[in-house]
């Protein structure tokens, strides 16, 4: 409905993929929100309090920071130069080599992260429609939701996107708040016996409600949540995805100005935190119901659950009355669909800009927005076939959680955009030959990393050092004129 509602506006690229510079601020925040949560917040937020504690949510101190970077430096810096994709800023730099080099970094990076999610969206369909979460039935499922993403992104353009987002977190976060209520509700104990029951019911009778890690028996670079990692490997995690991904900075360009732009970022990442809070704090209610039958007496459930991942999707399909589970149902594919659909519009708004516009100049807006179309069908099919390799991937790693994983592949190309990225702001150094050399270290530092020392050394360390050996191989270049 709302991709034929908002296709009738879509005669040019910039109405296709900036809308106009139409949308207020508040609902590019809310769609930028939608997104970034995506499936991996509605399942694995719950998932991750329930297998460890609420440190996760330190993690945002890294988003806050990176967020005001994006906000005073990125975004200006975008609109100065008018840019329909964001590395427009690197071909002034750089010259066009490293332009195309760091659109094709982030095409693959984006396939990556949102074939991950998408594989995560599919654990409750499949559960839903066959019972089970078998790899065949895994499979059925992305099909199935890679081709109803697709057919109204590629009726609407962004602002079908952005305005479907803003439904789409309603629904989910309403879906999250009648969770919460059910929970407390078949709980029969006090809210404070809840609290003492969770403060020593973590690894070794730590706390559960843990938020931030100090002390030097909790830093080490094997830990993933932790005030180090928060403002090190986290700050550079998330400059690339609202400052170097055009997934996300996409929609801070469909706002009147930069000022708004820069407005929608900030207003995004704070309102992520009480709502990521919202899902760990049924992750931790579902701890108290599923492994504290003496609390609940004769209320306590009579079946055991099948590994963490499916706890939320348990409960919803056991637990709920029908209607409600119907609700929440309805806003798990509203998380999925959300992710899947932003990055089919920015993929395709990546290569028509960045790549078919130089090979093709001077056509008329409407072939450009016809071809922009095909790229969305196009990137919809290579992301439902990297989600169908997660789901393999992530079998061969059941002990990663499923925001670990949803995160841990983004890093793949961060390290290298982030790095080049800081270079051309900075405008001291840097060139294309040095800038597509960084993009290739910090993926392939990464690699070795994620395939020798995945257990030693959290994904968030594995950023930091990836980006800081490409941002030295980056500056190793001496700045020129923008090279063709």
């Amino acid at each position: 409905m709302t991709g034929w509602l908002f296709s009738r506006k879509q005669s040019t690229t910039d109405d296709y993929y900036r809308a106009g510079g139409s949308i207020p601020a508040w609902a590019a925040a809310i769609s930028l929100l939608a997104t970034s949560l995506s499936a991996a917040t509605f399942i694995g937020g719950p998932q991750q309090a329930y297998r460890g504690d609420l440190t996760y949510l330190s993690a945002n101190i890294g988003g806050i920071i990176a967020v005001t970077i994006v906000a005073l430096v990125f975004i200006p810096a975008f609109y100065k130069q008018n840019a329909t994709t964001i590395y427009t800023i690197l071909e002034s730099s750089f010259g066009s080599r490293a332009r195309l080099a760091s659109s094709a970094a982030f095409i693959g990076g984006r396939v990556f992260a949102s074939g991950a999610r998408l594989y995560i969206a599919a654990l409750p369909a499949s559960l839903i429609v066959f019972g089970d979460v078998a790899i065949p039935h895994l499979l059925i499922s992305i099909s199935i939701m890679t081709i109803v993403g697709i057919i109204y992104t590629y009726i609407g353009g962004i602002r079908a996107v952005i305005w479907t987002d803003v439904i789409q977190f309603a629904v989910l976060v309403s879906a999250a708040i009648a969770a919460l209520i059910i929970l407390l509700n078949r709980i029969p104990v006090g809210f404070n016996e809840i609290l003492e029951t969770l403060s020593s019911a973590g690894v070794d009778g730590s706390s559960k409600l843990t938020v931030f890690r100090f002390g030097s028996g909790g830093v080490g670079p094997a830990h993933t949540y932790t005030i180090l990692t928060a403002i090190f490997g986290f700050s550079l995690l998330n400059l690339g995805a609202y400052g170097t991904d055009q997934d996300l900075a996409q929609r801070m360009l469909t706002c009147k100005s930069a000022v708004k732009g820069s407005w929608s970022a900030v207003i995004g990442i704070l309102a992520g935190i009480p709502v990521t809070a919202l899902f760990m704090s049924i992750g931790l209610l579902l701890f108290v119901f599923y492994t504290r039958p003496e609390l609940l007496g004769g209320y306590a459930p009579a079946y055991e659950i099948e590994g963490t991942r499916k706890v939320f999707l348990t409960f919803i399909l056991k637990e709920m009355p029908n209607g409600m589970a119907g609700m929440m149902m309805a806003g798990l594919f509203a998380a999925g669909l959300s992710s899947l659909n932003s990055a089919m519009n920015a993929m395709s708004s990546t290569v028509i800009n960045d790549f078919y516009k130089k090979i093709k100049p001077g056509l008329r807006e409407e072939k450009y927005v016809q071809a922009g179309k095909l790229v969305v069908l196009l990137s919809g099919i290579v992301l439902g076939g990297f989600a169908a390799i997660a789901v393999f991937w992530q079998a061969a790693n059941p002990e990663t959680s499923l925001i670990d994983f949803a995160l841990m592949v983004m890093v793949f190309a961060y390290s290298g955009l982030v790095a080049v990225f800081l270079t051309a702001l900075m405008k001291k150094r840097g060139n294309s030959a040095s800038a597509i050399a960084a993009l290739v270290t910090g993926f392939v530092t990464v690699l070795v990393m994620q395939s020798t020392a995945s257990k030693t050394i959290a994904f968030p360390w594995q950023m930091f050092i990836a980006t800081s050996l490409a941002f030295i191989v980056c500056n190793l270049g001496k700045r020129q004129s923008a090279e063709s």
